[in-house]
C-alpha cells in the first residue's frame, strides 16, 4: 500500500487542519511570542515541518510575517519598534487596556490615536479570538498600531495619512484631517497626557491635539484611557472638553475627588 502524502501541495492529511485554520493559529501565537520556529509551529499545529515551512513562506509573501532562518518573526518585530510601547504585565495600563479591549464587539469600527496605553488596547483587541467571526475595522493615525493590527487577517486596518512624529509614531497634518472628514468611528480609544473636569482632555503637542480633536468629532463614543496620575492634570494643548468624553478608563490611583467631578459631568468612569 502506498503511504499517504500529507505534505502534497494543497492536500492536507486526514487530521491536518486546513490552511486558513493553520494561518490563524500561527498568527495568534506569533502575535504573543513575536518569534516562531518551524519546530514550534509543527508541534503547535500537529503537522509536518514541510507544511509549516510552506505556511511560513505564504505568510511572508503576504507580508503577514517576516521570514528568518528556521522560522518567522512578527512583522512588527522586524521594524524594531521602541520598547516603550510594551508594558509589563503588572503595569496599571495593562489593566486599563484589558478593560477597554473587552468592550469591543465583532463587526464594530473602532479608532485609536497613538500612545503606550492605546497601543496596549489595540494589542489586546488583536488577541481576542472571539472577534474573529465578525471581524473588526480599525482606524488609527499611529504607525506602530497599524503595523501590529495588519498582522491579523480578520482586522481591517485603515491608517490615516499625514506627517509622522518619531516620538509617538502618530500621523498628523492636513491629509489626516481630510481622511477623517469622511470616516465614522463607533468607538474611539483616546490616549491623553491629562484629563480634568475643568481643563478638559489635553496633550503636550499641538499637532497631535489637532488631529485627536478631529478623531473625537468623527467618533460616536469617546473612551479616554490613561493612568490615574493623569487624572486631575492639565497639559499644553486641549483636545476637547471633558463633556465630550463618554467614558474614562483609569486605575484606582486616580484622585477620587477629581473622579467624582468628572462623573458629575456625565462621564462614566471605570476604575481598574
Amino acid at each position: 500500500m502506498t503511504p499517504a502524502q500529507p505534505d502534497a501541495p494543497g492536500v492536507p492529511g486526514p487530521s491536518e487542519p486546513d490552511q486558513q485554520t493553520r494561518w490563524r493559529q500561527l498568527l495568534d501565537v506569533l502575535a504573543v511570542r513575536q518569534r516562531l520556529s518551524v519546530k514550534e509551529g509543527s508541534e503547535l499545529l500537529g503537522v509536518s515541518a514541510a507544511t509549516v515551512r510552506r505556511d511560513f513562506r505564504e505568510l511572508a509573501a503576504r507580508q503577514l510575517a517576516t521570514r528568518t532562518h528556521g522560522g518567522v518573526v512578527a512583522t512588527s518585530v522586524a521594524y524594531e519598534l521602541p520598547a516603550r510601547y510594551r508594558l509589563a504585565e503588572d503595569d496599571p495600563r495593562e489593566r486599563i487596556a484589558r478593560a477597554a479591549a473587552a468592550s469591543v464587539t465583532p463587526g464594530s469600527v473602532i479608532g485609536f490615536n497613538g500612545g503606550t496605553t492605546t497601543s496596549a488596547v489595540a494589542r489586546h483587541v488583536a488577541q481576542r479570538a472571539e472577534l474573529q467571526e465578525g471581524g473588526v475595522t480599525t482606524v488609527t493615525n499611529a504607525l506602530n498600531i497599524a503595523t501590529e493590527l495588519v498582522l491579523r487577517p480578520y482586522i481591517r486596518t485603515i491608517c490615516i495619512g499625514g506627517e509622522a512624529r518619531p516620538e509617538s509614531y502618530e500621523l498628523h497634518g492636513p491629509y489626516a484631517s481630510m481622511v477623517l472628514r469622511d470616516l465614522l468611528v463607533e468607538r474611539l480609544f483616546l490616549g491623553v497626557d491629562a484629563v480634568s473636569a475643568q481643563a478638559g482632555v489635553s496633550c503636550r503637542h499641538l499637532g497631535e491635539a489637532s488631529i485627536n480633536a478631529e478623531m473625537v468629532r468623527a467618533a460616536e463614543r469617546v473612551v479616554v484611557v490613561g493612568a490615574g496620575a493623569k487624572v486631575g492634570r492639565r497639559s499644553l494643548a486641549r483636545i476637547c472638553p471633558t463633556v465630550d468624553v463618554h467614558e474614562l478608563i483609569t486605575d484606582d490611583t486616580a484622585d477620587p475627588e477629581e473622579v467624582e467631578r468628572i462623573r458629575e459631568l456625565g462621564v462614566a468612569v471605570t476604575l481598574v
